[in-house]
Parts: C-alpha cells; structure tokens; sequence
C-alpha cells in the first residue's frame, strides 16, 4: 500500500528537511537578496490584502520614491514571483500590480516582525546605557 504523501508529492509535517545552521543561513541569504532593496516592503505593504494598484496609485503612495526606483523595484519583484504585473492593451496604456499568491503570504511573515519590533524596549540614552 503507497502512503498518501506519496501520491500527491508532498511531504508530511516532520519529514520535510532537517535543517542545519548552514542551510538555515543559505535560507535566510536566499530571502533577503528578494526582499533586498529600500522600497520593496514598503510596496508589498501597499499591496496586501489583495489591492490591485496602478503604477501611478504606487507612485502617489510612496511619494519618496523616484518613478525610475519603482519600477526598477516592481520589475525585480516580479521576476522573483512575488508581483503580478497586469498589462491592459488601450489608450492611454494602463498597467496594474498585485502579489502572487507566494507573495501574499509573506503577509503573516511580515506582520510577526513587526509585532517582534515593537517589543524592543527604546534605549536609555546615546549609546543605550
């Protein structure tokens, strides 16, 4: 008798990879050169929740970014899978973004640092002491 997980390719809770510090430390390199770059969270967090924005609604919402930094930003995001970039053929031209389904569920990922954040008690002082 095959097992479940065998059939639909998945593996069971438990049987994933064991991580070692190494392969953690690759992991978390890996995360960071995607999420690297100033405004990239700062863009994901204007997306969550299933928002569908044009590229000027980004623009007006991140008033400090250049236009050329947004869509440098946008474009390196959507070659990671992150953004869904929506072309709508007609004049004017009209191009719209939102997460993938992967880059949505960074949302509780992000929200947990956040709240971790937020714990850290405020320094005493110029150089914490």
């Amino acid at each position: 008798m095959t097992r479940t997980d065998e059939k639909v390719r998945y593996l069971p809770e438990g049987k994933g990879e064991t991580l070692t510090p190494s392969s953690a430390a690759s992991g978390v390199e890996n995360v960071l050169r995607i999420l690297e770059g100033r405004w990239k969270l700062v863009i994901l967090f204007h997306l969550f929740g299933g928002k569908v924005l044009r590229f000027s609604d980004l623009e007006r919402a991140i008033p400090a970014i250049s236009q050329k930094m947004l869509i440098q930003q946008l474009r390196q995001m959507e070659a990671d899978g992150i953004v869904r970039r929506i072309v709508h053929h007609q004049v004017p031209p009209k191009v719209e973004y939102c997460l993938t389904d992967w880059g949505q569920a960074l949302c509780p990922a992000l929200d947990a640092l956040l709240k971790w954040a937020a714990q850290k008690e405020p320094a005493e002082g110029p150089l914490g002491s």
